[in-house]
Formats: structure tokens, C-alpha cells, sequence
């Protein structure tokens, strides 16, 4: 998949004004959380996610594990929110978030 530089750079601009889709809690990467990560991904290709875990390395593992499962690349990781970007194979103009925001 790999983004280059410039390219992670135009999804981190259309990413800064997005809100957070999913928050993944205590219980950490659940099946239901897994399944709504998919979704949003399908759905709108790039997204934030909000990971409401305390520990920096507990993070980091979660991080590790949603990019690993969902086949989805990391953007940018800031603090506690994360921006993920998987390509779809029919994007939806009305819901892609890169078709609305100029993409």
C-alpha cells in the first residue's frame, strides 16, 4: 500500500478537520469495534479513530493490531487519536471522506 510523503501529507490536511468515528476503550480491539472500524473504512476511507487506553505501549499495541487486522495504513498517530486510510474499491462520492474534501 505504502503512502509516500506528499501523499500522507494531502490525507493529513483532508483528516484535520475530521472528528474521531470510532473510540476504542478499555476493552480494547473487540470484535464489535473491529467490525465498526471495517465499516467506517469501507464507508470513508479515511478516518480517525480515538484510542481511550492510558498506556503509551498498551497504545501502541492496539495501533499495531487495528492496522494489522483492517489492512488499513497509519497517517498520523497524535496523542490518542489516530488517522487511517484504506483505499476502497468503489468509493462512495457521498460518503468518501477524499471524494468530498477534494481527494
Amino acid at each position: 500500500m505504502g503512502l509516500d510523503s506528499d501523499g500522507k501529507k494531502h490525507l493529513r490536511r483532508i483528516g484535520h478537520g475530521l472528528t474521531p468515528a470510532v473510540t476504542v476503550a478499555s476493552k480494547g480491539f473487540t470484535d464489535p469495534v473491529r467490525a465498526e472500524i471495517e465499516r467506517a473504512l469501507t464507508d470513508h476511507e479515511l478516518i480517525k479513530v480515538r484510542i481511550s487506553v492510558p498506556e503509551r505501549d498498551q497504545r501502541r499495541a492496539l495501533i499495531d493490531a487495528i492496522t494489522a487486522v483492517t489492512g488499513a495504513e497509519l497517517v498520523q498517530a497524535v496523542g490518542r487519536v489516530i488517522l487511517l486510510f484504506r483505499k476502497a474499491d468503489q468509493p462512495d462520492p457521498r460518503l468518501s471522506n477524499l471524494l468530498r474534501h477534494g481527494g
